[in-house]
């Protein structure tokens, strides 16, 4: 005869409870991977091309973050532990590092002391509503050569002359109808418009340094959340423009693009350069600010470069006035020998 003992009611429940919180628990957190999950599908098929999947696409990174709390969450949790959720969160959390990680590693690429150097800046004045005498002092306090500006309308440029740029820059590209413009300490020659399809012309100049001849375009695109399919043809024209360029070329300003979305990827594939992930500085919010709940999210401005070129140093910095921040860059020309090494 076998003795059996009559379980407690009260454990009964209780394990009936443990039971529902983990499914309900393990059911949160399969909704809270929903996003990082088809962001990463996206990100891998390029779908956000042409689509209105670019929008969400700019989130990738933050969407990183949450996958890493879930699996931090499940593997703190007890009731929440499981092999196969601990092995499926961490599979999609590798896979988003293995995709942002090489923004975050500098290529420690070498610098000669003697090279030759560029201050470039770019900022979006938020239709001419950028305080001119902050960037002004941007412009002396960081002895910018070359200032790439976007959306500054006929009066924006009024008011950054009134407020002395002029005798900071005074070779000037200013196209306000085309919505960019270029200004320079030093002279500009070839200077003009792009004839490429995107939605206005693009502003270009040349500025002669360390006898070679660098060609800058300030670049702004029309934005995803207008049109994705316009946005992706501004993307797909630069893309040409940049295969057919030198390799002393810089395309700076409001590409309304992250690195994660598939455009720009197939721009940087053209022969440009990343500043930021080049110095290992992949994820440095530009956009919105000047909201006191919504910090900058977004990285929408960037300097990219050509391989005849090297990043020194970029950095972010805020003019009041506008909702984007200037990204200021130091450019290195390097010697021939490096330049090819660089294509």
């Amino acid at each position: 005869m076998t003795d059996t003992v009559a379980e407690a009611p009260g454990d009964a429940n209780r394990r009936r409870a443990g039971g529902r919180g983990r499914r309900w628990g393990l059911l949160g957190c399969g909704v809270a991977l929903t996003a990082p999950a088809a962001l990463l599908v996206v990100r891998l098929t390029g779908l956000d091309a042409g689509t209105p999947l670019a929008m969400p696409m700019v989130l990738f990174p933050w969407t990183t973050v949450v996958g890493v709390l879930v699996l931090s969450l499940i593997a703190a949790v007890p009731v929440l532990r499981s092999r196969w959720a601990l092995a499926g969160v961490a599979a999609l959390v590798i896979a988003h590092a293995v995709l942002l990680a090489p923004r975050f590693l500098p290529d420690g690429r070498q610098v000669p002391a003697h090279a030759v150097e560029l201050r470039v800046a770019t900022v979006n004045t938020n239709g001419g509503a950028a305080d001119a005498q902050a960037v002004v002092k941007l412009v002396r306090t960081e002895r910018i050569d070359v200032l790439a500006v976007q959306q500054m309308p006929p009066g924006g440029v009024e008011a950054l002359d009134r407020a002395g740029l002029g005798t900071l820059l005074p070779h000037q590209e200013l196209r306000p109808e085309y919505d960019s413009s270029i200004y320079s300490r030093l002279p500009l020659t070839a200077a003009g418009t792009t004839h490429a399809d995107t939605a206005w012309p693009q502003t270009v100049a040349e500025v002669a340094v360390g006898g070679r001849h660098v060609q800058f375009m300030a670049v702004h695109t029309y934005y995803p959340l207008g049109s994705p399919e316009r946005w992706t043809r501004d993307m797909a024209a630069l893309a040409s423009l940049a295969g057919r360029a030198g390799p002393d070329t810089v395309f700076l300003g409001d590409f309304n693009a992250s690195l994660d979305h598939a455009p720009m990827r197939d721009l940087l594939a053209a022969g440009l350069t990343d500043t930021h992930a080049e110095l290992g500085h992949g994820w440095a919010p530009t956009w919105p600010v000047g909201h006191a709940l919504v910090p900058p999210v977004v990285q929408l401005d960037h300097v990219l470069h050509g391989p005849g070129l090297a990043g020194v140093s970029v950095s972010e910095r805020a003019v009041p006035g506008t909702d984007h921040r200037a990204v200021v860059a130091v450019l290195a020309l390097l010697p021939e020998k490096d330049r090819q090494q660089g294509r």
